[in-house]
């Protein structure tokens, strides 16, 4: 007997948040990385996916909307002002998007793939990774991380208290600290803004949010995180980008 399993559809969009006021490269998003503006690296990678329906692109820049749209991206509507400032999180700006997409166009979505336009060595692969563990897991969001290099963990952490104590994280005496990395109890991982796959419900709980209340993570190889945020960041991810394309080659 044949068993067949039906995949449930979904209404899946990828939101590239991408402002026009960044202070320390001027109109980052579009400036050009490796032949193509740097929003075209997410847009593009958002668009080979077999699971997206729509890419859509906030953005408070003409200039930027206008690059979006060239490369595949939707750009129905300029980001308010308000929502433009660089101390603006994400959340309200998600909020805003899929509030005028079902006030003026009656779409809603299922589910919210989020892309920082930072990254240009996002996959497709990573994309689709996430939805598909999104899927299978029924979770609330699925968010991609490294595992935390040792120094950078909680266990091998030290703080200095406001009377200039020095202890570990949490306040325990750095006598107590573990010798090994081996005697951890358990992993830590950072985020690292490859891709983030949630509910639209998670936008409306008491305190708005990315992830909701049942998260899975998906680790991804480290040679693919990057935030470039300063001319040295640029230089930097450049020298990088040239591993990804040795990488994808073989």
């Amino acid at each position: 007997m044949s068993i067949f399993v039906i995949e449930v559809c979904m209404n899946i969009i990828a939101f590239i948040p991408a402002r026009g006021g960044s202070k320390s490269i001027p109109l980052k998003n579009i400036k050009r990385f490796y032949g193509k503006p740097l929003i075209a690296w997410s847009i593009k990678a958002a668009c080979k996916s077999k699971h997206i329906d729509r890419i859509i692109v906030s953005t408070d820049s003409e200039k930027i909307a206008k690059v979006a749209r060239k490369y595949g991206a939707e750009t129905p509507f300029l980001r308010p002002a308000k929502l433009a400032g660089d101390k603006i999180s994400a959340e309200p700006v998600i909020k805003h998007a899929i509030r005028w997409l079902n006030d003026n166009e009656g779409y809603k979505t299922d589910a919210i793939v989020l892309l920082m336009p930072p990254n240009p060595f996002r996959q497709t692969f990573h994309i689709d990774q996430a939805i598909e563990i999104f899927k299978k897991k029924k979770v609330d969001s699925v968010v991609s991380v490294n595992e935390t290099p040792p120094n950078h963990t909680p266990f091998w952490t030290l703080v200095r208290s406001k009377s200039s104590k020095v202890t570990l994280y949490g306040g325990k005496s750095i006598k107590n600290i573990l010798p090994q990395r081996q005697a951890f109890p358990y992993k830590c991982y950072g985020r690292n803004d490859i891709v983030y796959v949630f509910k639209p419900k998670n936008l409306y709980q008491k305190k708005p949010n990315l992830y909701g209340d049942k998260v899975e993570l998906i680790e991804t190889d480290p040679i693919y995180e990057v935030d470039i945020n300063t001319s040295e960041d640029w230089l930097d991810a450049e020298i990088k980008f040239k591993r990804i394309l040795k990488k994808s080659k073989s």
